[in-house]
Order: C-alpha cells, then structure tokens, then sequence
C-alpha cells in the first residue's frame, strides 16, 4: 500500500507542472498573434502558486518529510539542502515574477521579453525541483521511512486539499480556481489545447 504523502505529492507536482508548463505555452499562443495576454488568468497562476504550493506543500516537505530523511540518510544531505534553499527562495521568486507580470501590464510590449524571460526560467527550475524531489527523494522516501514516520507524514499532507488535484475550493477560493482552470490546458483544466 502506497503512503498518503506520496500520492498527494505526486499529485501536487502534476498539477503544479501542468499550470506551470502552460503559462509559457500561452505566451508563445499571444506573441505569435501578437496579443496580450489575459492578465488576469496570470495574475490568479501566480498567485495559486503563492497561496498552495509555497504555503502548504513546501513547508510540509521542508518541515516534515526531509528532517526524516537528513536523519535517516545522510547521503542524501546535501540534496535536500539544496532542496531546502529552493523553498526558501520561492516566496521571493513569487513575488519577483508576480511584479515582472505588473510591469508588463502596466508598461506594456517593452516589458513583455523581460516578463517572459523571468517566466520561463522561473518554470524551467520550478520543474527541475520537482523532477529531483520524484525521482531521489521519494524513492528514497519509501526504502528509508518506517510506517510510523508515514502515519505522520500522512496526517499532515492529508490536510494540503489543493482544489488542483480534485478537492473541493473551499468558499473564498472558489473564483480564483475557476479563473486558474479556465487558463489551464486539460486534463488539470478546462483551458483550450494550446
């Protein structure tokens, strides 16, 4: 039987990766009709990405899962360090991208090759972390944790409920994830096939 923890996470990396990998699909889609983009649907990406997985997802990793780990594998150390450093420089990078996304909308085309630059490398890694936690920390997760480490493990990550992976938006969530699914490509959103 397959731990709580992990299906949550898997689940949250996929449907993060899917709204990330779709944010410069649909610049490409409006530079190409030379259009601007909906700012809006942007602006309610970035900020799910602010609200769920910097909030409730990464602390739980940071907190939780890696000092398991640290204590279990210490070869592992200096990857979960890095790791950490991720988490901590995620609100900021946030924040950077969500003030490049302003300027663009605010200053126009001649902010848009720096927003969409800033963009692309702020996915790039994003994808990168996630690809690094799937395939050495969770393999490792399952050989080194014992059930009583996952029982933990499982209460705290049962209470992520990203409305992403299929859980219900609680009430003051509810418009921003019709807005982020609207912009969000299936099979995670209802967005058109980009």
């Amino acid at each position: 039987m397959q731990a709580l923890t992990l299906t949550v996470i898997r689940d949250e990396h996929r449907a993060l990766a899917a709204m990330l990998r779709s944010i410069p699909l649909l610049l490409a889609e409006h530079r190409r009709h030379n259009s601007l983009p909906d700012f809006h649907a942007l602006r309610a990406m970035l900020f799910y990405v602010d609200e769920f997985p910097e909030r409730l997802h990464h602390p739980k990793e940071s907190e939780l899962l890696f000092p398991k780990l640290r204590a279990r594998a210490p070869e592992i150390r200096e990857v979960l360090d890095q790791l950490d450093q991720d988490h901590g420089r995620g609100e900021r990078a946030i924040r950077e991208l969500e003030h490049a996304l302003l300027a663009f909308e605010m200053m126009g085309e001649a902010r848009r090759d720096a927003f969409e630059e800033m963009a692309q490398r702020y996915v790039t890694a994003y994808l990168r972390h996630m690809e690094t936690e799937e395939r050495e920390i969770l393999p490792l997760a399952v050989k080194m944790l014992s059930p009583a480490d996952w029982a933990d493990l499982d209460e705290a990550f049962a209470a992520n409920q990203d409305p992403l992976t299929g859980h219900a938006a609680a009430e003051e969530y509810q418009a921003l994830f019709q807005k982020v699914l609207a912009a969000v490509p299936a099979p995670i959103g209802l967005g058109p096939a980009l």
